[in-house]
């Protein structure tokens, strides 16, 4: 078993590289690398880069552990991604490059208005902010449980020590810097998924085969739901959801698509797209396998699910297994290396992203000199990252379910203005009366968020699930459709 030290010294090794990369690729010092790396990235770095971003931490450790309540049914979901990202290719990217903007939400400025765009930004600003935020207190939280508490450190300093790395090797070369870290942290990522696999299965004694036809695979291999349209996870809802899901938090997503961005023209972006996609859906369905394994080995072995005050955590039974399951010093490095790059490689693009929205769309760095611009850009990704401390600390309190279904539910609140805004200024001639545009968002919000507290009982058994996002969006555009105004 690796010993705190020894888990805490692979890990700055670790950070050691990234610095060392940030350097190589940070020398050219400007906005235009930081934004948009001068819009020379080659699109099958993006892609592959982008695979790690999208699966995070969350992917690594959250959802083997959901196997147990759900099973395999988080894959319907996965397809409805695929869906999804076929409209971002091809009805959103070429949007984007004709408009050629840097922050997408420059696209509402243009179309509909100053405060449209503004309140677009808004949206994806909070939305991201969570959304690291969840990515970031899962991996805070495996640090803290293996690593920290052992040495009586508080959670709160596991916490910001986490997010000064990841500044560390941000801040000079933003973009350009993260679409190579990003591409050296999903393969140890997939390499990690691939060895925990091949490990369990040795330690079990089967093979990929006889794996798929135990009986323990047997007791958790439902993946589709279409007998109970009541059911949260019913096939339909799932694949629609997943398809929202996608076009949201990838398409309408600045972290997403300033990557998308940074591709020398459109077809490249589109292929990066889409190959991306597919790589992505693969990978996903191998941590839903690695989850079946997990179970069986701790049933196997009688391992206990890990306790996080009190209650039962299964987002820690992936890092519980490989540290303490007896699988060996392999695994356990695999394991450290694999979290950590997961973790990393969608938290630094998120700091990234957002230090990058706030000085284009609040700030309106671009109308300032290019030094002013460094100077103050430097200011606000320091705050960024203060931000993101206080959230992940607070997620600590208030945090009661699995990581990854807390971040879709989150997702079908903050996301959905941002996509009746876009679907409303796309698919319609009309300018709106810009000082009730926020009202609509939060208007929508609130309706969204009162119907996700029906009990399903009062519904007649059906449970709400990842339908709210769409629903969150089409309530905004029928708004957006109360407060227009035709063109003069």
């Amino acid at each position: 078993m690796l010993t705190p030290s020894t888990i805490l010294g692979l890990i700055l090794a670790y950070f050691a590289v990234l610095i060392a990369i940030s350097y190589w690729t940070g020398r050219q010092d400007n906005n235009q690398v930081f934004y948009k790396a001068n819009k020379s990235a080659p699109w099958y770095l993006v892609a592959f880069g982008m695979v790690g971003a999208s699966l995070s931490g969350v992917t690594f450790i959250s959802v083997p552990g959901w196997v147990a309540d759900t099973q395999l049914t988080y894959f319907q979901v996965v397809l409805g991604y695929l869906l999804g990202y076929f409209v971002v290719a091809f009805v959103l990217l070429p949007l984007y490059y004709r408009s050629n903007i840097t922050s997408i939400y420059e696209y509402l400025g243009q179309r509909l208005g100053p405060r449209s765009h503004l309140t677009g930004a808004a949206f994806f600003f909070i939305s991201r902010v969570l959304g690291a935020a969840f990515r970031l207190f899962l991996v805070a939280l495996v640090l803290q449980q293996f690593i920290f508490e052992p040495w009586g450190v508080p959670f709160e300093v596991t916490v910001v020590l986490s997010i000064v790395l990841i500044w560390l090797y941000t801040f000079k070369g933003g973009i350009q810097t993260i679409i190579w870290t990003d591409t050296l942290q999903t393969l140890l990522m997939l390499v990690a998924v691939v060895l925990s696999v091949i490990y369990l299965l040795q330690e079990m004694d089967w093979t990929l085969a006889s794996f798929m036809e135990s009986s323990a695979f047997e007791r958790y291999n439902k993946m589709w739901v279409t007998d109970d349209w009541l059911a949260r996870n019913y096939f339909l809802k799932s694949l629609l959801g997943g398809a929202f899901i996608t076009i949201c938090m990838t398409g309408l997503d600045q972290d997403m698509m300033q990557k998308n961005l940074t591709c020398r023209n459109l077809k490249e972006a589109q292929k990066n797209m889409i190959s991306f996609s597919f790589v992505l859906g693969g990978a996903t369905f191998l941590f839903l396998l690695l989850g079946i394994l997990l179970y069986s080995f701790a049933q196997q072995k009688g391992i206990e699910i890990p306790l996080v005050d009190g209650k039962p955590n299964t987002d820690l039974l992936f890092p519980e297994i490989a540290l303490k399951g007896g699988l060996g010093i392999g695994v356990a490095v695999t394991f450290i290396l694999g979290l950590i790059a997961a973790a990393y490689s969608s938290a630094d693009s998120a700091l990234t992203s957002l230090t990058t929205s706030f000085c284009v769309d609040f700030l309106d760095l671009e109308k300032r000199s290019e030094a002013d611009q460094i100077r103050i850009r430097k200011r606000v990704h320091i705050g960024m990252s203060i931000a993101l401390i206080v959230v992940v600390i607070l997620f600590k309190y208030v945090l009661d379910r699995n990581v990854i279904d807390g971040l879709l539910t989150v997702a079908s609140y903050t996301y959905g203005p941002l996509l009746g805004l876009f679907a409303f200024g796309m698919f319609t001639s009309y300018q709106v009366q810009e000082k009730k545009v926020i009202w609509v968002s939060l208007v929508a919000v609130a309706i969204i968020f009162c119907l996700g507290q029906i009990p399903s009982e009062s519904l007649g058994g059906y449970q709400i699930g990842y339908e709210l996002l769409p629903l969150n969006g089409l309530l905004t555009f029928l708004g957006l459709v109360l407060i227009r105004r035709k063109e003069n």
